[in-house]
């Protein structure tokens, strides 16, 4: 031991004792980040904090549209080719694997703390839970009864709906330049999509049916975690079991009777495993984008990715949607880059008046004898 001691000399061991203290150091820093992080999702007020931070308004929508992209093909999937026609069944899958999801979160300490019980009443989060069904049930049941032009028509009526909902439940207004360009955006849409009106009594009802639960949806969706201190998970955890309660209580009026004879295979229930993580994601990144903008945001961007859909397959898979579509698709897509610049000008606003008017106070003349107890001071502190 003394030959190795005499070997390394004191410097090296000096510094090794420096390394060790300095790795004891990163290692008390990483422990004291691992516990700050923990705390913080502790409560609610901190979980909403970390979801601000990393999932701000450019991440949470270009997630939701990376997924409802993935969804769409999904669904393709299993309404085509495995012909699972049940779509309020298959809407239940999806909130059922979201919850068991959730519980396993909540199992391992993952899930954000929810707020305190009173801070929003039950009769919030049911609601919520409620026209969470309707809006994702009818959708899907519109979809295969109505032609898809009769569908994209019922989507570019949730824009007014919406604008129309906030004006009375909250007294929010949308400033004329907006207006203006949500008009745009939706005849653009309409140009693009709306090549054939197709439709029966029962698709056109439900189709109407569907305006309005989608539109509360998303206000309420965007409200709840603007207003209060909740989380996108948090908030999921609470509203998916009455959402789940509701869609079985729908499903027996307006599927079709058969489930029981559907072939349940491996493949076809990979399939719909698939779907159903897709739809976990698209609900949770609807979300994040919810609470990270607005209702209106949200609409805007589901139009966004109906154009692109309709320009990618025109560009790079050689399909022909037509002259007027394109232009219209062209069209939709210039307002809704107008409507983003204003979105922005507007929040960069807010942010200047809430920053506080910080003035500098004006600078007092020193006194000789105050100058003199100055460098009194400085020449004492330099001995």
């Amino acid at each position: 031991m003394g030959l190795f001691k005499s070997l390394l000399g004191q410097d090296a061991r000096r510094f090794i004792k420096r390394k060790d203290s300095d790795a004891g150091e990163a290692g008390r820093a990483l422990e004291e980040l691992r516990s700050s992080l923990y705390n913080e999702l502790r409560t609610s007020e901190g979980a909403k904090r970390q979801q601000q931070r990393f999932c701000g308004p450019v991440v949470a929508m270009t997630f939701n549209f990376m997924v409802a992209v993935g969804i769409i093909l999904g669904n393709k999937l299993v309404m085509g080719r495995v012909g699972f026609n049940y779509p309020i069944f298959l809407t239940l899958i999806h909130y059922t694997t979201a919850w068991i999801l959730l519980a396993i979160f909540k199992a391992f300490s993952l899930l954000p703390v929810s707020p305190p019980s009173k801070s929003t009443p039950f009769s919030s989060l049911f609601a919520l839970g409620v026209v969470m069904a309707f809006a994702s049930g009818l959708a899907n049941t519109s979809l295969k009864h109505n032609s898809v032009g009769f569908y994209q028509m019922a989507k570019i009526a949730v824009t007014p709906t919406i604008v129309t909902a906030e004006f009375f439940l909250f007294r929010k207004t949308v400033s004329f330049s907006k207006v203006v360009t949500l008009v745009v955006v939706s005849f653009g849409v309409a140009v693009a999509t709306v090549t054939d009106l197709e439709f029966n009594i029962f698709g056109a009802c439900i189709a109407v049916a569907w305006i309005i639960p989608s539109a509360i949806n998303k206000i309420l969706w965007s409200n709840l975690q603007q207003q209060g201190n909740w989380t996108a998970l948090a908030l999921m955890w609470k509203t998916t079991p009455v959402t789940i309660f509701f869609l079985a209580a729908l499903m027996p009026w307006l599927d079709p009777p058969g489930i029981l004879s559907f072939k349940w295979n491996a493949m076809n229930m990979t399939a719909i495993l698939i779907s159903a993580l897709l739809g976990f994601l698209l609900q949770w990144s609807g979300a994040l984008a919810l609470g990270a903008t607005s209702a209106t945001s949200h609409v805007v961007l589901g139009q966004f990715k109906t154009c692109v859909i309709l320009l990618g397959g025109y560009s790079l898979f050689g399909s022909d949607p037509g002259f007027v579509s394109i232009l219209g698709a062209v069209l939709a897509l210039c307002g809704m880059s107008v409507y983003t610049s204003l979105n922005l000008k507007e929040s960069m606003e807010k942010e200047s008046n809430v920053l506080p008017n910080q003035s500098v106070p004006p600078i007092k003349p020193k006194s000789n004898e105050e100058e003199y107890k100055t460098v009194a001071e400085d020449n004492s502190s330099a001995v």
